[in-house]
């Protein structure tokens, strides 16, 4: 959701610049970004539909032999087994309001068996939901306002270059930048501090900083006072010393104490919390503990203040919002009421019963290489008799399939975006026509719609010539913007609220900031309070070795990779380890090693190097097995505390040396 300038030459794209008017990213984008020029022209971008033959390859078919195939199945299907013998899987690969229109179809279809929960940060979105009501946060560049910066488990010179604008213009100003992170990244190379607590410790070592804070009497008395539930409770909960915390964390008990007085004593305190270490078995309630520190020092709804994870005050189209926990409500969405979780899409699966899914409709997602347990999930995908993958190039999913339909490019129908940091909601208009036989997804829905004697008209499936006129009536029905402005110009809602917080109103059933929460029991079965949970191993706690899958600068998550603009400037993936780890295993960088643990085995080459702890083995999350990734598959189906979130990094491994 960055915004940029795109400049076109006789129909095609030709240059993107940036667009200095959305303050949050004004020096455009990265090299993703710029990629997409690349993306939509690319040679192996699939442009028209393809068939899988009995010998596994795929053959070009035309539109409409593929669509008339397509809704034959449907209806055999749903006639011999019902709806839910269709699994409707749809990742976030594409955020708009025009997503709105696969729902339409699958509610018109009768509905079908889809996902609940979200593989990137729901476990956070709930901590933080419970603890203040809503997910917000100030402005980015309020930040250049704050006069400490703790970028908790958040590599922003990688995966948000935008934040890094204003981290530095904060910088300026004097703000002291401290990084916590098991890892070594580049953004801890800018850092005054760089903290380095064990993988999946982050909890005790807020906690242990917010006693030291209580205990001199560092907080905010007032506006715990006026603004804070549960204080009590939580003060007297708080067990894990600095001593204690050492041992956990492997963090020096003086440093703690050094960087709790630091923080409430800041003056002005933004903690930005990334979504790595909430993918744990504890996420929820660590996103809970790290949260405690704004909250009894009061730096909550004020300038240069507050915890950023998330921010999304931009989604006021209902449709458009990521689900804090999706889980289809029985009596008011009957279509979906059978769902499985992401986090454990296989064992889910075939724990369904009847009807067992007969055919499979995947969008916007990469299930095999993004799952845990991905040798469950191809292997449940294998099963499934007729799978249909919407799909830009050939990845791992997409190869599985019966049928693949093409799907469209950003610059290829207009749309509208929120985002999940800045403030903006956007319109982002067509540019090109598609290329070869690429329709918008919602064009294909329509024209099977058709096909199936479905009545589109009442489900608000516009008609290709309609689309523009059906976005703009959905933009007409929500408040808070011109809708001439907004389809000019990045435009914040009215109803944005700056500083987040900053009328001390919160969405809670107190209506204070809950440290206690009776619904994290009701709903998740935690802790009231926030607490250190150690971390569920799930019965590899004797391998040696914390596997971390993180995001990098050139990817996210599956997509980009197999660019070449990206590949020209990217080296080839690495597992990387420790020196200490390395020299007691003969290990030197290149070296081709086994990675296994009970789950299964991905071989690779090693990269020995000081920016990882002891202990950790680190391969970026995303890398299609061609590339030699597929490391989802050592990971174990589970999900996280609260949230439906996915425990990415629970997982324990070992390694060994392979001959050259």
């Amino acid at each position: 959701t960055c915004t940029f300038r795109v400049f076109t030459e006789d129909g095609r794209v030709v240059r993107i610049l940036p667009y200095e008017g959305n303050l949050a990213t004004p020096e455009g984008p990265c090299i993703k970004g710029l990629s997409y020029l690349e993306r939509e022209y690319s040679s192996e971008r699939i442009i028209n539909p393809l068939r899988r033959q009995p010998d596994g390859s795929f053959v070009h078919i035309g539109t409409d032999e593929a669509l008339n195939i397509i809704a034959d199945r449907l209806v055999e299907t749903k006639v011999k087994h019902g709806p839910h013998s269709v699994l409707f899987y749809r990742g976030s690969g594409y955020s708009g309001l025009s997503n709105d229109i696969s729902g339409s179809f699958w509610r018109l279809f009768g509905g079908a068996t889809t996902t609940y929960g979200n593989l990137c940060w729901p476990a956070g979105l709930e901590a933080v939901r419970l603890t203040l009501g809503d997910v917000k946060h100030n402005l980015p560049w309020d930040l250049a306002n704050a006069s400490m910066i703790i970028l908790w488990g958040k590599n922003s010179a990688e995966t948000n270059v935008q934040e890094m604008i204003h981290i530095e213009k904060a910088r300026q100003n004097g703000a002291k930048l401290v990084v916590i992170d098991p890892r070594r990244t580049l953004t801890a190379d800018k850092a005054d501090m760089l903290i380095r607590p064990r993988p999946g410790t982050d909890a005790a070592l807020a906690l242990a900083m917010a006693r030291v804070i209580i205990d001199r009497g560092l907080t905010d008395k007032e506006f715990i006072s006026r603004h804070v539930s549960g204080f009590g409770q939580f003060a007297a909960s708080l067990q894990i010393t600095p001593d204690k915390a050492q041992e956990i964390t492997g963090i020096p008990a003086q440093t703690i104490i050094d960087l709790a007085v630091a923080a409430a004593g800041a003056g002005r305190l933004t903690i930005v919390a990334g979504y790595g270490f909430q993918r744990y078995t504890n996420g929820g309630q660590t996103i809970r503990s790290v949260l405690s520190i704004p909250v009894i020092t009061g730096m909550v709804g004020k300038p240069g203040c507050g915890f950023n994870f998330a921010n999304l005050q931009s989604y006021i189209f209902d449709e458009v919002k990521e689900p804090l926990s999706y889980y289809p409500d029985q009596e008011t969405d009957k279509p979906f009421r059978r769902a499985i979780s992401m986090a454990t899409f296989g064992p889910d699966f075939y724990a369904l019963g009847e009807p067992a899914i007969q055919f499979a409709w995947i969008e916007r997602g990469n299930p095999v290489i993004q799952l845990p347990g991905s040798n469950e999930v191809k292997k449940a995908l294998e099963s499934v008799p007729f799978k249909v993958v919407v799909e830009q190039f050939m990845t791992d999913t997409a190869a599985m399939a019966d049928i693949i339909l093409p799907a469209k490019g950003i610059f290829e129908q207009a749309d509208v975006v929120g985002s999940y940091w800045n403030p903006y909601a956007q319109y982002k208009p067509k540019i090109v026509d598609p290329p070869g036989e690429v329709l918008p997804e919602s064009e294909i829905y329509w024209r099977l719609a058709q096909r199936m004697s479905l009545n589109t008209g009442e489900a608000g499936i516009p008609a290709p010539g309609q689309y523009d006129d059906w976005l703009r009536e959905r933009i007409s029905l929500t408040p808070g913007f011109e809708r001439e402005e907004l389809m000019q110009k990045p435009v914040i809602p009215e109803q944005n609220e700056h500083p987040a917080y900053g009328n001390m109103k919160f969405n809670t059933p107190s209506g204070k900031i809950e440290l206690w929460s009776d619904r994290a029991v009701k709903l998740w079965g935690t802790n009231p309070l926030p607490t250190f949970e150690p971390l569920n191993d799930f019965g590899e706690g004797h391998l040696p070795l914390r596997l971390m899958t993180p995001n990098i600068a050139s990817r996210i998550h599956s997509q980009f990779g197999n660019l070449e603009v990206i590949r020209s400037v990217v080296e080839e993936p690495a597992w990387e380890i420790s020196v200490a780890d390395a020299r007691s295993r003969d290990l030197k960088s290149g070296d081709r090693i086994r990675v296994f643990n009970s789950r299964g085995e991905v071989t690779g080459r090693v990269s020995v190097t000081q920016r990882v702890k002891s202990g950790s083995l680190v391969f970026p999350n995303g890398i299609w097995l061609d590339e030699g990734g597929g490391v989802n598959r050592l990971i174990a189906p589970s999900e996280t505390d609260m949230g439906h979130g996915a425990a990415f990094h629970n997982t324990r491994v070992d390694i060994e040396k392979l001959a050259p």
